[in-house]
């Protein structure tokens, strides 16, 4: 499998090649179709690379910072109880303090989480950034 670019400058994988015209599937919708050979370029760039980039920015920062179910959980519950203080999220969940802070340093380091003031205490809330990949991811979730 290959990326092509269609006439209008769509990125398209190449299913199959024959001589006149090329069967691509569009990797945002799943579409497949036949385009004449002379309409479509070959891009360089790999076809993984290509399906990834149907994911939207912030969802695949989501992905690539997240390294367990705990540190999903954890931006899930920053998301669904609004910012929240370090002393209520180490009493509240099963984080030592170095994990908690090590997570939340990745998270920040990520764009995903900015300091906050909670009750008058440091806390952290969730950026813009990552309230709109969750929302992506929870697109899908059953009612």
């Amino acid at each position: 499998m290959r990326t092509v670019r269609d006439e209008s400058g769509t990125r398209l994988l190449l299913i199959k090649q024959s001589g006149d015209s090329s069967r691509v599937r569009d990797p945002e919708t799943g579409e497949e179709r036949y385009v004449p050979n002379d309409e479509l370029e070959f891009v360089d760039e790999s076809p993984l690379d290509t399906a990834a980039g149907t994911v939207p920015d912030a969802t695949r920062t989501i992905l690539t910072a997240v390294r367990d179910d705990r540190s999903l959980g954890l931006l899930f519950e920053l998301d669904r109880r609004g910012p929240l203080a370090v002393r209520d999220l180490l009493s509240g969940y099963d984080l030592c303090e170095s994990d908690l802070h090590g997570l939340l340093g990745e998270f920040r380091a990520a764009g995903l989480v900015d300091e906050a003031t909670v009750a008058g205490e440091r806390g952290y809330r969730l950026t813009d950034e990552a309230v709109e990949g969750l929302d992506y991811l929870r697109a899908g979730e059953k009612s």
